[in-house]
């Protein structure tokens, strides 16, 4: 799942992330960042294209650099190397659209065996409860932590 990812940069507080995006639409600049909330221990995770001139991280974009698979992975690769910094910390992840949350879920669903190996991984619900992520349950977002 995560061998056919991008090479990335990262800050030394493994807080934030670069990587090229390479294809049809040319080489775009990506960023991860996982920012801290107003719960201790809580993060959240954003990433989307960065704008070379304000470095503005835009989610809303949509590249269509033929690649997502391998950007998602890239992204939860990060995930992997901020757990291991942060070993407490719970990450929030939701899309900027449902449809990308929707992304999201199929992304966890179709590597599940091999996430739920080293994370635990809640789905919100639309009636706002958090449960055990379901393959075939809508979410509006996700909250994942690490397994140690």
């Amino acid at each position: 799942m995560l061998t056919n990812r991008y090479k990335f940069e990262s800050a030394p507080d493994l807080l934030t992330f670069e990587f090229k995006s390479v294809g049809p639409v040319g080489i775009v600049t990506k960023a991860v960042r996982y920012t801290s909330t107003d719960t201790a221990g809580v993060y959240n995770l954003g990433f989307g294209d960065k704008d070379p001139l304000t470095g503005y991280v835009d989610d809303k974009s949509i590249t269509n650099n033929r690649d997502s698979q391998k950007v998602l992975a890239t992204v939860a690769y990060t995930l992997y190397l901020f757990t291991e910094r942060y070993p407490d910390a719970i990450v929030l992840a939701s899309g900027s659209t449902l449809a990308r949350t929707r992304l999201y879920r199929i992304g966890i669903a179709s590597n599940f065996s091999d996430i739920e190996q080293d994370f635990d991984v809640l789905g919100l619900t639309d009636l706002i409860e958090w449960e055990p992520f379901r393959k075939n349950a809508d979410y509006l977002a996700f909250s994942i932590r690490r397994k140690f």
